[in-house]
């Protein structure tokens, strides 16, 4: 019970709730203490209990999508570290998220839609860094690589990965999945081009906001020669040093995923091309219950309830339960 309030509010709503709904006095530092031991038990497991999907349960197309969401920490966890504060400080650490997903459905204009219940979530506090000379993969690539295998993502006849085109993403992915057809998320492509409108014309800006959504329906119809010498022409138009330095920095972004933003084409191919699933699972699965107003973690404590909460959301929580009293028998 503890487990379960844990995952989903915060420690001293749990002990209200304990409290109100099963009479239980169960202070909110009680209940820390336990989850968070749970959730240890919870990750141990996580990298022990790897049994694969059956082929029958496999969708025809899996997605997977990566990302990272900031969250607060304690100061002792970000001493010394660099980050984005004024002074160059952080004051977060870095939470990666795999999720798997399917989308047979469509909607009334064709698109794909998530299946309800198709989505599963693994995420830690991890690196996805590793040395060329290292024998295996990074902390996080083994975690995705777990979450592949037990979704059947690997075995899928058709395989597709999603991201907001940050490196790291690509060449994860590539080293695991080199078989897997790579998506950037169009939204974020086209944040990149509503930057680079923001920092030539000012927001808000009817200007701004016509050559922004020109660049966009270039996107949408797959025109990138046409986008790269628009901004080309706004780089040769400019002389502030900054605005270059935006459009350059898009011009880049463009020229380093084109081949992931063929839209086009995996439209005509039924497949998403967008990451809402990611973006709500940093939301759902990290967002809404450790970066509330106050909360401030230990890598430790933060890992804890985060697998616990993954456990929890991923529909994983019994199978945890059962596999836990059978290790309690067997000793």
């Amino acid at each position: 019970m503890v487990g379960a309030a844990a995952a989903l509010v915060s420690f001293a709503e749990s002990s209200e709730l304990l409290g109100t709904l099963a009479g239980l006095p169960v202070t909110a530092k009680q209940v820390e203490r336990t989850a968070e031991a749970l959730g240890r038990e919870v990750a141990a497991d996580e990298q022990q209990s790897v049994a694969p999907a059956a082929d029958a349960a496999l969708a025809p197309t899996l997605y997977l999508g990566l990302d990272g969401t900031g969250v607060p920490m304690r100061a002792a966890e970000v001493a010394g570290r660099l980050g984005k504060q004024a002074d160059g400080s952080a004051k977060t650490r870095e939470v990666k998220l795999c999720t798997v997903w399917s989308a047979e459905g469509r909607d009334a204009a064709g698109v794909p839609v998530r299946d309800p219940g198709s989505v599963s979530y693994s995420a830690a506090i991890e690196s996805a860094a590793t040395r060329d000379t290292e024998a295996t993969g990074s902390a996080f690539a083994q975690r995705v690589e777990r979450e592949a295998t037990r979704r059947g993502f690997d075995r899928a006849a058709r395989q597709a990965v999603l991201g907001d085109g940050a490196p790291w993403i690509w060449n994860l992915t590539s080293e695991s999945f080199p078989a897997a057809v790579q998506i950037v998320d169009r939204f974020h492509a086209k944040e990149h081009l509503s930057a680079v409108a923001k920092a030539l014309y000012g927001a808000p800006n009817d200007l701004g906001d016509a050559w922004a959504q020109a660049r966009h329906d270039d996107l949408d119809a797959g025109r990138l020669s046409q986008i790269v010498a628009a901004l080309a022409a706004q780089y040769r138009a400019r002389r502030d040093p900054a605005k270059r330095a935006e459009i350059r920095k898009c011009i880049g972004y463009l020229y380093a995923n084109r081949r992931r933003m063929r839209y086009p084409a995996f439209r005509a191919q039924g497949l998403c091309t967008s990451t809402a699933v990611v973006e709500a699972g940093c939301k759902v699965a990290i967002g809404t219950r450790l970066k509330r107003a106050g909360m401030h973690w230990t890598v430790r404590g933060a890992n804890a309830i985060i697998a616990l909460r993954c456990c929890k959301l991923s529909g994983r929580f019994e199978d945890f339960w059962e596999r836990r009293a059978e290790r309690h028998r067997a000793s």
